[in-house]
């Protein structure tokens, strides 16, 4: 299968595509044929070497980036029951999604509806569980709460934004410029604020 690996740690320049080995389904695991790979700054940490001595993300060189993927179950290793061949699935926080096929624990896959679209529900896995685990279980916010986010025409920003307006909350929004005011507006923050580049002293 073809894949974008890196075989050193470094920068975009680091990364190849690449003819790689297909993964096989091992016990309690599923083989996904990828259609979309989510792109997170978590891939960064990795190829630049920043997690090189992580004992949670481990970089083992050479090694598929990509920590989020959405496909279709293409085998099935012994003993996963609850899926088929041929379901919609998306997953994250498992390392290989920038190929073609990558092999997932079958407790980390999550059926995706007919009527979700896969790019959707690939590019909510990461940073979507991130908001809600933040907005429900780290912090339940509700009416009377007040939720500042920051960076909040990112990613995670712009789905805490709209689960806090959900449950209820008042949202505080920082960004970086006025295009990015404008889209945490548009996403239902109720306060935008523009924050400033520090500015390094001189010596």
């Amino acid at each position: 299968m073809k894949a974008v690996a890196i075989a050193q740690f470094g920068g975009p320049e680091s990364l190849q595509y690449m003819d790689w080995a297909e993964p096989a389904s091992g016990a309690g695991e599923a083989v996904v044929k990828l259609d979309y790979a989510g792109i997170n700054f978590i891939d960064v940490y990795m190829r630049s070497g920043q997690y090189a001595r992580s004992h949670t993300y481990q970089t083992p060189l050479p090694m598929t980036i990509g920590m989020e993927g959405g496909g279709t179950v293409a085998a099935l290793g012994a003993g996963v029951t609850g899926l088929n061949v041929g379901d919609r699935v998306a997953y994250c926080i498992v390392r290989g999604s920038y190929a073609q096929y990558a092999a997932v624990p079958a407790w980390k896959l999550v059926r995706v509806p007919d009527d979700v679209p896969l790019p959707v529900a690939t590019a909510l896995m990461l940073q979507g569980n991130t908001a809600h685990y933040l907005s429900h279980s780290l912090f339940a916010l509700g009416p009377g709460h007040t939720c500042l986010v920051h960076a909040g025409a990112g990613g995670v920003g712009q789905l805490l934004i709209q689960l806090a307006k959900l449950r209820g909350a008042t949202v505080i929004a920082t960004v970086g410029n006025r295009d990015k005011a404008a889209i945490a507006a548009d996403r239902g923050a109720d306060h935008v604020i523009l924050t400033a580049r520090p500015i390094s002293a001189k010596k």
